[in-house]
């Protein structure tokens, strides 16, 4: 299973997770945000267009999640260096691995990082 992890700013539209999903260069299966963020109307967008559905990644699991990258921002908002590998590699459940680090949409309005694993 491929899972691309989201992190983005409030107000983020689909055009900017689509973005940030492109330069991942991968298709997912799932997609996925830190709990709270799985209703905003961009990340909804997204995935209607995708046709996927979208996994919220509970606080704890981001927070137990290594990842390659560190915004300071990700970090005191989430307690994690990036909501997008952390998302993506608690989602993509056992066994997962990142296939790409966190990108950053032009605006600078989301991330995306994609991570291959079994499955949540």
């Amino acid at each position: 299973m491929i899972v691309a992890g989201f992190g983005f700013r409030t107000g983020a539209d689909a055009a900017s997770l689509r973005a940030a999903l492109a330069a991942c260069g991968a298709a997912p299966d799932l997609l996925a945000t830190a709990a709270g963020k799985e209703n905003s109307a961009g990340l909804r967008g997204l995935a209607g267009e995708l046709g996927v559905p979208i996994h919220a990644v509970p606080p704890a699991l981001l927070k137990a999640q290594e990842t390659c990258t560190h915004s300071p921002a990700s970090q005191a908002a989430h307690g994690t260096g990036s909501v997008a590998e952390a998302a993506a590699l608690a989602a993509a459940g056992h066994g997962a691995r990142l296939i790409a680090a966190r990108q950053i949409s032009p605006d600078r309005m989301a991330t995306c990082a994609m991570a291959e694993g079994d499955g949540p």
